[in-house]
């Protein structure tokens, strides 16, 4: 983003990562602006990528799909070819929520959500492993969420918002 962030800018953006539902008008009066400068600093953000989307937040739970796993993934090779070939098997995953690449003895750490146990067996073998790129796979099932945010910590972007947020 080429204009720095003010507080008005941080103010805002914690109010959508909070609740995108919010319309124009109801957050340009929690900040203290009209509609229309609020709107053009909103389109602003999202033009320069700081918003990247805004999305409404499900409770799985209430679906169905409260079984949550952490799996590290190793795969046998980790040529950019077999990288490259995990990546894009992943992204058409649904129940792969996160994936990241990771330093260690891992290439991969994911975020699986299915609805049971048995679901995520099938997963497992049906899915990741017939891939035939996996050495090793650790899986840890999550007991209790204690956090889980989307937001960012618009804090720690420099000190004057760290005040205003």
């Amino acid at each position: 983003m080429s204009d720095p962030l003010d507080a008005v800018d941080a103010r805002i953006l914690d109010l959508i990562q909070h609740d995108a539902g919010l319309s124009v008008a109801e957050v340009a009066e929690r900040v203290g602006l009209s509609s229309s400068p609020c709107w053009r600093r909103i389109k602003r953000l999202e033009d320069s990528g700081v918003i990247q989307r805004r999305v409404t937040i499900l409770d799985r739970e209430r679906l169905g799909l409260s079984f949550e796993v952490y799996c590290t993934v190793k795969l046998s090779l980790p040529t950019k070819d077999n990288l490259d070939a995990f990546e894009t098997a992943i992204a058409d995953l649904a129940e792969v929520v996160q994936c990241a690449t990771v330093t260690g003895s891992a290439d991969y750490e994911l975020r699986i959500v299915t609805r049971d146990m048995h679901a995520f067996d099938a997963f497992l073998r049906n899915r990741i492993l017939s891939l035939g790129l996996v050495s090793n796979i650790e899986s840890r099932i999550v007991i209790r969420s204690v956090k889980n945010t989307t937001c960012a910590p618009l804090g720690l972007v420099c000190s004057h918002l760290a005040q205003s947020v």
